[in-house]
């Protein structure tokens, strides 16, 4: 309860400056494209950092780790809160800005999958996946239309709130008492070393191989089509505080999806959760058809129905069966997989958007959308994808709960 209840006003925080940052961006610039890169800035550290961060996650305290990336995301949001309070933020502090928030998140998060893992049975990660999910989807319900309205109000408000929530973050961690990792043998291994094994025992498991892949490409298309929905929305005259409604819908959509998901996992198989998901990213092309940002936003809600029972299945596998020790690098290589293409889903969006139509720029992301759900519909290492009674099967020793 403690570490859900500080990552739960952490991501509002988040979601509040998720809005806020691409705000901020076309009132200093005017510029999708800058939006975009900007978007870029707080993405990429996933793909640069994620391999070191799990590493480092498997061989130190995780707690002090977790707190030690809040410690330095508040600084970050506080210092740019201040800038714009002075009347000084411009393009470039914004960009270095974002790039510090996201090398924190991916500090934090190396950790927090095995903070996870200590805390709950492995039997039971299905449900505590898709319980982080439905956590996440009431921040997306939140954060964005909260992130707007105080916007609106003053540029500087959401980076305020967003600094407050690192804050509560840390208080709630600095309160567990529960060990966020096994009691470990030094390990000597270079650096590099451990980080192979973690990418060896992801790339071995053809299942999470292939799932980490799938997974790159919708995590291109959503933030391209998250980006596109804010500038076009803008362009359409709509106020900040209406897009961040527009963008709260897609919460809303995740919350009912984390509140089915246990009937998803108990009526269908792990393929079928797949595949559903994976279809519904064709749903943007309905743009191309009738160019309304009303509609844009209403072809990925269906994307948001299905993902908390892909992400309870998909993570609850990963993190039930591997290691605890490798947990860090092994979830780390998945994330750096799966978000080594994101950050230029913004990134080619804002430029897309800048220097052709609206529609050409949405058709890009549905293609992508396209291939994606042909390729989980012909992987063969979907079609043979295991079934939640494999985690029944994990050695009670493999366990920190039970073993």
């Amino acid at each position: 309860m403690l570490l859900q209840a500080g990552q739960l006003l952490s991501d509002v925080g988040s979601q509040t400056t998720a809005i806020a940052f691409p705000l901020l961006v076309l009132a200093v610039t005017h510029s999708p494209a800058k939006a975009g890169a900007v978007g870029f800035a707080r993405i990429v550290p996933f793909a640069l950092f994620a391999l070191p961060a799990g590493a480092v996650a498997d061989r130190r305290n995780r707690k002090w780790l977790m707190i030690g990336a809040d410690a330095g995301r508040l600084l970050a949001i506080a210092a740019l809160a201040a800038t714009i309070l002075a009347g000084g933020a411009g393009f470039w502090l914004i960009l270095a800005i974002a790039f510090a928030d996201g090398v924190g998140t991916v500090v934090f998060s190396a950790a927090q999958s095995g903070a996870l893992r200590s805390v709950v049975p492995v039997t039971q990660m299905p449900a505590a996946s898709a319980t982080v999910t439905g956590r996440r989807s009431v921040v997306i319900l939140a954060g964005p239309p909260l992130g707007g309205a105080l916007f609106g109000l003053a540029r500087a408000i959401p980076f305020l709130v967003d600094a407050g929530s690192y804050a509560f973050s840390t208080l709630s961690l600095l309160a567990m008492r529960t060990p966020f990792q096994q009691p470990r043998e030094p390990d000597a291994a270079p650096v590099s070393a451990q980080i192979a094994e973690g990418l060896r025992y992801l790339w071995d498991h053809a299942f999470l191989r292939t799932c980490a892949l799938l997974f790159g490409i919708g995590n291109f298309v959503f933030p391209g089509l998250a980006l596109a929905i804010v500038v076009i929305g803008k362009r359409h005259g709509l106020s900040s505080g209406e897009i961040g409604l527009l963008t709260a819908t897609f919460g809303a959509a995740l919350l009912l999806g984390a509140l089915l998901s246990g009937y998803s996992r108990r009526f269908f198989t792990v393929r079928t959760i797949l595949l559903l998901e994976l279809w519904t990213w064709t749903g943007s092309a309905l743009f191309l058809v009738w160019p309304s940002v009303y509609v844009l936003t209403a072809s990925v809600l269906p994307t948001a129905l299905t993902i908390p029972s892909t992400d309870s299945v998909v993570h609850g596998l990963r993190i039930g069966l591997t290691p605890e020790r490798l947990i860090g690098r092994v979830e780390s290589a998945a994330r750096n997989i799966s978000l080594l293409v994101a950050p230029f889903g913004p990134l080619l969006a804002g430029f897309l958007l800048d220097a052709v139509s609206e529609r050409e720029t949405v058709a890009v992301f549905a293609g992508c959308g396209l291939v994606l759900a042909v390729w989980g519909t012909l992987s063969p290492s979907i079609k043979n994808a295991p079934s939640l009674a494999a985690l029944d099967e994990v050695p009670p020793e493999l366990d920190p709960l039970t073993g």
